[in-house]
């Protein structure tokens, strides 16, 4: 089985509520869709979002990534020869990590049904379901307290909080939707580069004397290839790595990672950026597949008011349940 063909696409895909960071606003998922078709007529699905402001990625740039660079590369390829389709694809244009991300996931997606196994059950079939928090965008403290007692109506047990905009407004944040949601609740606190590392230190003191009772610290846009995670766990600058798709380029050099924290010990989560559910369902593969990541931060699925798509694992609430099918499991995606 040969690479026949890659081609893009694009998605675009309304929220519940419009998302909101430290760094940005945004009202919909509008990322860049890949399909590899092989020459008897299989089909691998990418997904690959424009976040510029943490990856430097744009629509324009994974396009012309995917098309100029990566797909005269690749097409031909045997897709039982994963690791030269790997060295292939990380080798023809440098960073572009997205892009990479969005051919990687295409091409274990076939890679898996090949092997007439789900993807996760190839990468090491670890567990069979994995729970997910669910995102609570930076507003005013009680639409963030609303929001937080909706989530955990719907069944999540896990929060993670956006905060970093205003500084000590942030304790109050935190405060009072502890003081809602109850000790049971966990709370995951994610300022994305709001604050500086004063900021952290005070406004973490303060946090955890109000509210919390442990504050690991974990490693998220520090970390994009296996060399980072190096240098993070060798100098002790954080408790837990996370892992994205989307900063390593794919499932490839995320496994890397992951060898790399089971040899020193360190737990991983599995994040994503602003992505639908094709995306989201190759990290939950990857993290459903390996034993060492332990949390996982993928309710991007969760965050659309829509899903466009017809198979792949089934989203209920904060649990993410894989099935059986073969490769990520996805069939269908408008716009081809």
């Amino acid at each position: 089985m040969r690479i026949a063909k890659i081609e893009t696409a694009e998605v675009n895909i309304p929220l519940v509520t419009p998302f909101k960071t430290a760094l940005r606003t945004v009202n919909s998922v509008n990322d860049i869709v890949v399909r590899v078709t092989a020459d008897d007529g299989r089909m691998g699905f990418g997904e690959a979002p424009p976040t510029a402001v943490i990856t430097g990625d744009t629509k324009g740039s994974i396009r012309c990534a995917v098309e100029e660079f990566i797909a005269p590369n690749l097409i031909g390829m045997e897709i039982d020869n994963l690791d030269g389709m790997m060295k292939k694809l990380h080798g023809c244009i440098v960073k572009n990590t997205s892009a990479k991300a969005a051919v990687d996931m295409a091409l274990y997606d076939l890679y898996a049904q090949s092997c007439r196994k789900p993807l996760y059950r190839v990468l090491g079939g670890s567990r069979t379901e994995v729970e997910t928090d669910l995102t609570i965008s930076v507003n005013g403290v009680d639409e963030m307290v609303e929001d937080s007692l909706k989530a955990v109506k719907q069944g999540f047990r896990i929060l993670k909080i956006k905060v970093g905009k205003e500084g000590v407004k942030d304790i109050e944040r935190i405060r009072e939707i502890r003081a809602a949601v109850g000790p049971e609740i966990r709370l995951r606190i994610d300022a994305n580069q709001g604050w500086t590392a004063k900021d952290a230190t005070v406004l973490l003191a303060a946090a955890l004397a109000c509210t919390l009772t442990v504050t690991p610290v974990l490693a998220d846009e520090s970390v994009f290839s296996p060399e980072d995670a190096v240098r993070i766990i060798q100098n002790r600058a954080a408790d837990l790595i996370n892992i994205k798709l989307m900063k390593t380029g794919g499932i490839y050099e995320a496994l890397k990672i992951c060898a790399i924290a089971e040899s020193y010990g360190v737990e991983c989560m599995i994040g994503c950026m602003l992505e639908s559910k094709i995306a989201v369902s190759a990290a939950a593969h990857l993290a459903a597949g390996k034993g060492i990541i332990t949390r996982a931060d993928l309710d991007g699925p969760s965050l659309c008011s829509v899903d466009p798509y017809t198979g792949g694992p089934i989203y209920e609430g904060a649990m993410i349940r894989m099935n059986e099918n073969d490769g990520i499991g996805i069939t269908g995606v408008p716009g081809f």
